[in-house]
């Protein structure tokens, strides 16, 4: 395999910063210690960031993204599973898909 150097340099370079924000979260967490209340607020941001990003791509995605989502939501109520709904909405998306090409 070649890759350009500058590419692999790109990479790397990502690759680091990624590590370095992670490393540093971890870092700082085990040098300050943050009150309850900040905690508690903290416990919410992951699913936060993950519907920030999911939303404007359903929005956007058409008949296929929203029959995905709902199908997706519909699971996710009926099974409490967080796996479940990837798999039955990724398969709706994709048959809805095959279905209207």
């Amino acid at each position: 395999m070649h890759g350009d150097p500058l590419n692999l340099l790109a990479i790397l370079v990502m690759a680091l910063g990624a590590y370095g924000c992670r490393a540093g979260g971890y870092w700082l967490f085990n040098r300050v210690n943050p009150s309850p209340a900040v905690r508690a607020l903290l416990a919410y941001v992951p699913g936060c960031l993950f519907v920030s990003y999911v939303t404007p791509a359903v929005i956007n995605g058409g008949p296929k993204a929203w029959v995905g989502a709902a199908v997706a939501a519909v699971t996710m109520k009926l099974t409490g599973s967080l796996v479940w709904p990837i798999f039955t909405g990724t398969a709706a998306a994709w048959l809805t898909w095959l279905l209207m090409s």
